[in-house]
């Protein structure tokens, strides 16, 4: 992992000076800083990546946001069971994704 990468996204978090970075910018951030720190970004990473799946750039495309979903299910179930926002998530991307079955 690139340390460099790692420092540039809590800069850009920091620089953010919202609670959740939302948009690309925010899959990006959480991306990278829940491979260094999954219990403390994991749950933001899967918040963003339901709310993404639900945007007007993946509308049309439904592969696309079914693999939002399916990382966000993914990073839900990866977090500790003593997390307290893994129940939280996770029902939420589950949710999402069930919305989004044929």
């Amino acid at each position: 992992m690139d340390q460099d990468m790692v420092v540039l996204a809590r800069v850009r978090l920091l620089s953010a000076n919202r609670r959740v970075v939302r948009g690309a910018e925010g899959l990006w951030i959480y991306r990278l800083l829940t491979q260094v720190e999954p219990e403390v970004y994991g749950s933001k990473l899967a918040y963003v990546l339901v709310e993404e799946s639900g945007s007007p750039l993946v509308q049309e495309l439904p592969e696309r946001r079914l693999a939002l979903l399916d990382e966000a299910v993914e990073v839900a179930q990866a977090l500790n069971s003593a997390n307290p926002y893994r129940e939280k998530v996770l029902q939420r991307a589950l949710a999402a994704r069930a919305r989004t079955m044929p």
